[in-house]
């Protein structure tokens, strides 16, 4: 016989462990990280800490801050684009047939790479929990990249530009670190590889959105050889 299913946890108990989860995640260190560089340069364009603290809590996510603080409005809008598919394919697995539709309202805010990433990878068995559970996620992001940012816009007197671009460096590193540790299956270590192969070659061609063009290319090719190969199976 199988061993009896573990009864639910309450929404309390979801959400706190979704929140201590965020102290043994490596991404509330690249977030603290990131954020600092962030703070300081909110600080270096002339913004206010209160400006910073709301532009952390409501962009929510650092290359678009980066874009909002240095450039305009519209550009955000088309960099959160990208996060897109990530909130398609994270909220179906939160919602069962009862759930109605605002709740899904925060975790979709908070769905940016770090937590798409510590999300999939962490969610509860029992779906119902798993919205608590990823709302104490998020908050728990929240709370690090809040007190970054903070830090960061008292530290930019101090903090040379180029430590300032490094910081934010981490977050796409840490992204890059966690695909190549998430890959499993054959289908995306292909994407992987061959996205990887082509980034550099269309930057150095200067095609202009190279990022974008890596990734549809390379996800197009490797789905293409992957339905060859099970046709040929």
């Amino acid at each position: 016989m199988s061993p009896p299913e573990p009864p639910p946890l309450t929404t309390f108990a979801s959400y706190g462990a979704g929140f201590v989860a965020t102290g043994k995640s490596v991404f509330s260190y690249v977030l603290f990280g990131t954020y600092i560089g962030v703070g300081a340069l909110s600080h270096d364009f002339g913004f206010s800490i209160a400006w910073a603290l709301a532009c952390t809590i409501l962009v929510w996510a650092g290359p678009a801050q980066v874009i909002l603080i240095s450039a305009i409005a519209l550009a955000v809008g088309i960099s959160s684009v990208r996060l897109l598919p990530m909130v398609v394919a994270l909220l179906p697995m939160l919602r069962t047939k009862d759930t109605p539709s605002w709740k899904l309202i925060l975790p979709a805010h908070f769905t940016a790479v770090s937590f798409w990433v510590e999300a999939t990878r962490l969610l509860p068995g029992r779906r119902e929990g798993r919205i608590a559970f990823c709302n104490g996620l998020g908050t728990g992001y929240m709370v690090t990249a809040t007190a970054a940012t903070v830090t960061g816009f008292y530290l930019a007197a101090r903090l040379p530009p180029l430590a300032s671009a490094g910081l934010l460096f981490l977050t796409p590193l840490a992204f890059f670190m966690s695909t190549v540790r998430n890959a499993r299956e054959l289908l995306d270590k292909l994407a992987f590889a061959i996205g990887l192969a082509l980034g550099p070659l269309l930057a150095w061609w200067e095609l202009g959105l190279d990022l974008l063009w890596s990734g549809i290319i390379g996800g197009t090719l490797a789905y293409a050889l992957h339905r060859l190969r099970e046709a040929m199976r």
